[in-house]
């Protein structure tokens, strides 16, 4: 069987990694007014960022229609036997279920959906994993099986710089928002039940990323191989730094780094940074 790996555009694998890896994306939308962009596609999150500074509203984002879907499974099914689907969590984002949905609308190639539970790079783990897996010849049982074992060391923690778009964005209230910035909170946010929660609040920057490499800390002290990435919203040069630490610190821990594209931006704001990791 030739199985085919799809992800969405949330993963934010770099377009030539995905190449590398033959590995298929199917892209969200962001929308500035009357302007539609599909994030990885038509804006990369550099022109993003720039294009934010420039409106007074927040943009919307928005799923892959079920057709475009279809669409793409059709394709995938001259050359692919199956195909495994993998999204950003159904509880942020209606993709997953589209996906769903158009497996059921399509003949002649199986799909396999995956609800990451999770967004960005970390997502992206899984598709990488599945590729490698797919590569080698795992039939998508198999390959299934190890993403869901996958899924139980699997953390992620994001730090958020400035409030401003979780406010607007209606997750935060404004009262709240603006004593958040006058006592410099930084909320370090994950992902519980498929949705995104507090996990603390902590006051200044450095504190905050000091608690997440505490987190990272708990699981890297075991030695055990690991993957990790470090997630950034438009600060490229301070997670180089980062990531050179870390790995004096964790020599038996790969590390790469990603970034925060337009869709899950638009939420999270610029200056956002995240780490997120999982065992091999």
């Amino acid at each position: 069987m030739k199985t085919a790996i799809l992800t969405d555009s949330t993963a934010y694998i770099p377009k030539q990694i995905r190449e590398q890896y033959n590995i298929h994306m199917i892209p969200l939308s962001v929308i500035f007014g009357s302007e539609t962009y599909q994030e990885e596609v038509e804006i990369t999150a550099e022109e993003f960022f720039a294009e934010m500074k420039q409106h007074q509203e927040l943009p919307t984002t928005s799923q892959p229609p079920v057709g475009e879907f279809v669409e793409l499974f059709e394709v995938l099914s001259k050359e692919y036997d199956s195909v495994i689907s993998i999204h950003l969590s159904s509880g942020i984002s209606g993709t997953y279920n589209g996906a769903l949905t158009a497996g059921t609308m399509v003949e002649g190639i199986k799909v396999y959906p995956f609800d990451s539970e999770i967004s960005c790079m970390v997502q992206g783990f899984y598709a990488l994993e599945a590729a490698e897996l797919a590569e080698d010849g795992a039939e998508p049982e198999k390959i299934m099986e190890r993403l869901n074992e996958m899924k139980r060391s699997m953390r992620a923690y994001f730090m958020v710089d400035d409030l401003t778009n979780l406010q607007r964005g209606g997750r935060l209230s404004g009262a709240q928002a603006l004593i958040g910035s006058l006592l410099q909170v930084k909320p370090i946010l994950h992902f519980v039940d498929k949705v995104i929660v507090p996990f603390e609040k902590i006051r200044t920057k450095k504190k905050a990323l000091n608690r997440v490499y505490e987190l990272f800390h708990e699981d890297a002290s075991q030695e055990i191989p690991m993957r990790a990435v470090i997630i950034h919203a438009n600060r490229p040069d301070e997670v180089e730094g980062i990531k050179r630490n870390l790995e004096q610190k964790y020599p038996h821990v790969e590390f790469m780094i990603s970034y925060f594209g337009p869709v899950i931006g638009t939420h999270l704001g610029e200056g956002a940074i995240g780490l997120g990791w999982y065992k091999k």
